[in-house]
């Protein structure tokens, strides 16, 4: 058994906090589940950016950011005598000796994708869901979605043998969606969009990249690099929209070149 005076003295701290909080702040006391879920929601990406950011000193507090937002919905669970933070603490405790059978049974994995594909079937053992995708929160952002149900969909067996075949839908729905295009009509337009960021994100999946990770590096890179190009663009005297796109792009260019070079911009 692990010694954490540390981390029980200040977890028991917080709770006092909470309390107190609940009792004395006109803006704690107002809270409900329904006014937090935006609030967690923007915390929850906050810490995502310094993640992305490799942050750790920011990752701490937000980490702390949301601890006391699991302690706030635990405390209003409480006055309404549904639950409390030990109920919290004792499901989780409960859910993960539940899901981890090689750690606390007999169950036998040979990989992390073993892991996760047992993950995957007691959940619909256990909660008994209709549905393999069921546990796909309706409000995910769509790419963070279309990710996670493929994930779940392979956990039970439906899935591509290989990252060859996923890369031959990739190309076959980039033709299809070409068609459309050429046809010049906005009939299939959406669909045959849509297909082909499915397929995209299938492949990556294949590949070991996150598809949400890697678009928003993309977006960082792409704010950097047009923000090289308004800074200089400025000090060098001339305006955006005066300019052409061959005369942006000598700024572009010079912006992913130094990056290149491993200096930021």
């Amino acid at each position: 058994m692990r010694v954490m005076k540390r981390e029980l003295s200040e977890f028991g701290r917080l709770l006092e906090i909470m309390d107190e909080l609940r009792l004395k702040c006109p803006w704690d006391k107002k809270q409900t589940l329904e006014s937090l879920r935006y609030l967690t929601i923007e915390e929850t990406y906050e810490l995502s950016d310094a993640i992305i950011d490799q942050d750790l000193d920011s990752i701490k507090k937000e980490l702390g950011d949301l601890m006391l937002h699991i302690v706030f919905y635990a405390k209003i669970g409480d006055e309404k005598k549904a639950f409390n933070i030990a109920d919290v603490l004792e499901n989780i405790n409960k859910k993960l000796v539940e899901r981890h059978p090689h750690i606390y049974g007999d169950e036998k994995v040979a990989s992390a994708k073993d892991v996760k594909d047992n993950w995957e079937k007691i959940k619909i053992k256990k909660e008994g869901r209709k549905s393999v995708l069921a546990g796909v929160p309706r409000s995910l952002p769509p790419l963070v979605k279309a990710f996670r149900m493929q994930e779940k969909a392979s956990g039970v067996g439906f899935d591509w043998e290989s990252d060859q075949q996923v890369w031959d839908k990739v190309v076959e729905e980039l033709g299809e969606l070409k068609e459309e295009v050429e046809k010049g009509e906005n009939g299939k337009l959406e669909e045959e969009f849509g297909d082909l960021l499915f397929a995209l994100v299938n492949y990556s999946r294949f590949i070991d990249v996150n598809p949400e990770d890697a678009l928003e590096k993309a977006n960082q890179k792409f704010k950097r690099r047009f923000q090289y190009l308004e800074e200089h663009v400025k000090n060098d005297g001339k305006a955006l929209y005066d300019m052409k796109l061959d005369e942006m792009d000598v700024y572009w260019e010079e912006a992913k070149s130094i990056e290149r070079k491993g200096d930021k911009v």
